[in-house]
Parts: C-alpha cells; sequence; structure tokens
C-alpha cells in the first residue's frame, strides 16, 4: 500500500470515529448532566448523517459514484435480512401484546420459575434457541417481548434481562452450526463445521457456566411476585414458535407464523378483533423505525470504510505488531486474528461481514504459523460474536434497546457472557496449548 493509499485508508475511519463522537459521546455526556433519556436526545439515524456525508466527501469520487457506493452498503443482504426481522419481530411483539400473549407466557413462567432463577433462566433459554435456531436477532425478535414482561412483572433490573437475552443469543450465535458466522468461518478457513463447533464448545460452555453463575448471583431479589390470573391458551403461540425454532425452521417463517398464531389466540380465547391485526402489525413496523434506518447507514458506512482500505490498512498494522510480540509458537497470530476480527467487527457492527472481511489475512497468518484451520476458524467466530455483543449500535443492542425502552449502551454493559467469553477465550490462547 503505497503513501497516498494509507493515507486515505487512515482518512476513511474518521467517518466512523465521528459517528461514535456524536452518538455516544452526547448521550453519555447528557446521562452525566441527568438528562432524561440521554440517548434519545440525539437519535442514531441523524447522528449518523454526518458522518456518511464525510465518508461522501473523502470517498474521492464522482458524487453520482459516492452515492452508489452508500446505496451499495445500505443495501448489503446481510442488512436488508436484518431489517426485515426487525420489521417481523416488532409485528410479533405488539400483535403478542395486543392478544394478551405476553401476559400470559410471563404469568406462566412466573407461576414455575422462582424469581432468583428468571435471570439465569432467561440466558440459557436465549442460549438454547439461538443455538437452535443460528441467530441471535430471530432468538431476540421472538423472546424480547417475554424477557420485558417478566423484567416488570418480577422487579428486576430492565437492562439486566436485557443483558442477559442478548447473552444467550450471542453464545449461540457462535455456537450454532447452521449460523451465518459459522457457515463464514469454515468456508472461509477450510474447516469442517464439527471440528470448528468441538474447538468453540471448548471456549464456549466455561464462559455459559461462568454466566449462568453470575446471572444466578445477581438476581437476587426480594420482591414478592404476584401471579395474576392468566390461560394456558396464550402460551401456545409461543410454545409453538419456540419448538419450530428447536426444529431448525426458517427465521422469517417462524415470525410469520408466530403473529398468525397470535392473532388466531387472540380471536378464539382473548375476545381479539381480528380487524385490528393491519394495523396492529403496521403499529410493530413503526416500532422499529429508528433501528431499521440505523442499521441501514451503518451498512453504508462501512462499505465506504472498507472500499477505501480502512479495514486492509488495519489487517496490516495488526499482523506487523503479532510478529514482533514474544510469544511462544503461534500464540501472537492467533491474538492477531481475534483482534483483527473484533476491530472489523467495530467498523462495521455486522459480524458475518466481519469473518468475511477478516479472512484472507486470518488464512494466511494460519498457514504460514501453523495454525489449524478449525482454529483460526473459531477464533474469528468467537471475537466476531464478541464484539457484536458489545457495540452499542450493533444490531442486537439496537432492537434490544428499542424493546426494553433502554439506550443501546446500558444493554452492552450488561452483556456479561461477552466479557467472560472474551476473557476466557484469550486466556485459552494464551495459556493453552500450541
Amino acid at each position: 500500500m503505497n503513501v497516498v493509499n494509507q493515507q486515505q485508508a487512515k482518512l476513511s475511519l474518521l467517518p466512523l470515529l465521528l459517528f461514535v463522537l456524536l452518538f455516544l459521546g452526547t448521550g453519555l455526556y447528557l446521562q452525566s448532566q441527568g438528562v432524561a433519556y440521554a440517548f434519545y436526545q440525539l437519535p442514531g439515524p441523524v447522528a449518523i448523517i454526518p458522518a456518511l456525508v464525510l465518508a461522501v466527501w473523502l470517498n474521492r469520487a464522482p458524487l453520482t459514484q459516492s452515492i452508489d457506493l452508500l446505496i451499495k452498503g445500505a443495501g448489503n443482504s446481510n442488512i436488508i435480512t436484518m431489517c426485515i426481522i426487525y420489521l417481523l419481530a416488532g409485528a410479533f411483539a405488539t400483535v403478542a401484546q395486543a392478544t394478551g400473549g405476553v401476559d400470559a407466557v410471563v404469568n406462566a413462567g412466573l407461576s414455575l420459575v422462582p424469581a432468583s432463577l428468571l435471570l439465569p433462566g432467561i440466558f440459557l433459554i436465549s442460549a438454547i434457541v439461538a443455538t437452535a435456531m443460528g441467530t441471535s436477532m430471530g432468538t431476540i425478535g421472538a423472546l424480547a417481548p417475554i424477557a420485558v414482561g417478566v423484567s416488570q412483572q418480577a422487579g428486576i433490573e430492565p437492562a439486566l434481562v436485557a443483558g442477559a437475552l442478548l447473552s444467550g443469543a450471542m453464545f449461540g450465535d457462535n455456537l450454532s452450526i447452521i449460523s451465518d458466522t459459522t457457515i463464514a468461518a469454515t468456508r472461509t478457513q477450510g474447516a469442517e463445521m464439527k471440528d470448528k463447533f468441538r474447538e468453540n464448545f471448548k471456549i464456549a460452555m466455561p464462559a455459559a457456566l461462568l454466566t449462568l453463575i453470575l446471572f444466578a448471583s445477581l438476581a437476587t431479589t426480594d420482591t414478592v411476585v404476584s401471579v395474576k390470573d392468566f390461560s394456558w391458551t396464550g402460551v401456545l403461540p409461543y410454545a409453538a414458535i419456540l419448538i419450530l425454532a428447536l426444529a431448525g425452521m426458517n427465521v422469517f417463517a417462524v415470525l410469520l407464523l408466530g403473529i398468525v398464531l397470535a392473532a388466531l389466540q387472540g380471536v378464539l380465547f382473548a375476545d381479539y378483533q381480528v380487524a385490528n391485526l393491519g394495523k396492529d402489525i403496521f403499529k410493530g413496523f413503526g416500532s422499529m423505525q429508528e433501528i431499521f434506518l440505523l442499521s441501514m447507514f451503518v451498512g453504508a458506512l462501512g462499505e465506504f470504510v472498507k472500499q477505501q482500505g480502512g479495514l486492509a490498512w488495519i489487517a496490516g498494522h495488526i499482523a506487523a505488531a503479532a510478529n514482533k510480540l514474544a510469544l511462544a509458537g503461534n500464540k501472537a497470530q492467533q491474538l492477531a486474528i481475534a483482534a483483527l476480527v473484533f476491530i472489523s467487527n467495530l467498523c462495521i457492527a455486522n459480524n458475518t461481514v466481519a469473518i468475511v472481511i477478516a479472512a484472507d489475512v486470518s488464512k494466511d497468518l494460519a498457514e504460514h504459523h501453523n495454525i489449524s484451520p478449525k482454529r483460526s476458524a473459531s477464533l474469528l467466530d468467537i471475537f466476531s460474536c464478541i464484539s457484536q455483543g458489545l457495540v452499542p449500535y450493533g444490531a442486537q443492542a439496537l432492537l434490544l434497546g428499542a424493546s426494553f425502552g433502554l439506550s443501546p449502551w446500558d444493554v452492552v454493559t450488561q452483556s456479561y457472557y461477552c466479557f467472560i467469553l472474551a476473557f476466557v477465550a484469550l486466556a485459552f490462547v494464551i495459556f493453552g496449548r500450541k
């Protein structure tokens, strides 16, 4: 990379930094001043507009070409997939609320599980569903309405419940054999799916057990939970979609069926007027407007960073730094793979795309330093999911923030599994066998 290209690559990171400064900086400042709903004073889709303008200006291309690049990033298939999940998740949550399904599920759960075990229970259920579905977004979309109700009824801090749900979702996203991240990691590194799963399992399972213990200790509450009268028929739509999710049904089909079943249950058993279904679905769509727009804009911004060489510049520096580290065997290069995909995901906020971007450099490092394909694939998947679970402008945090009425920052700071997984994974690399 020549001097001019290096300069352009470094400058391509400025729009991302500007967005983070505006979005997080404004929210944190206003929060320190005691302003209510601090992170909502400057909405994310507005905060990112100056960053996009700067990215277009730095692109050094005719305006029409820069606009085409912006649209290409916003229209990335992964981005559009997430946006459709947003809409369906919002519709399902709204219809389930209107038909009494959420109240039924919450009270059913409270009648079966002590309040002190609800938090680790949410983490465990989320982890199982996400592993079966292969998508953290689908899991959050299906379980968020239940988790919100549990938080309100049991008197558990909403951010803590959101963190438990996010933690379980990222566990499944990382470990599932049908997850996009798993498929991307194994295909790009030439690893067998079963080998990568076993490699991941050795790291993810200890982290999950530690997270369960932590959530159990944090869930102590003296609140007496009152269980209201409920009908078990209200639980049926949720039971159906959980079973179908565990069976591996596509997330779109699961959420669509959830909407239909929730409406049908309401009509048959809860005096729900089917004439309201269209309005409730559209209301659910509207509730996802902010994260829908922000996800598209983040995809556009990430495309500029990628096209202008920002990620390649980061990769080169990470690889050079790894060669200077005095660690036994190939541990420095393993850490380089982890750092590369972690930082790539910070720039893009999409773990599947981050893996694809970091794949070639990672495979080169693995081949030249005797790192097995299953290990490089595992590192790519683990650290991309860690990063995705910690970025407040990531799809998962945004969806949970919208569902719980929290700032995304509050959500990610309670995502304890991601922090623990990072610690366990680093210890595995540094102190483990070559």
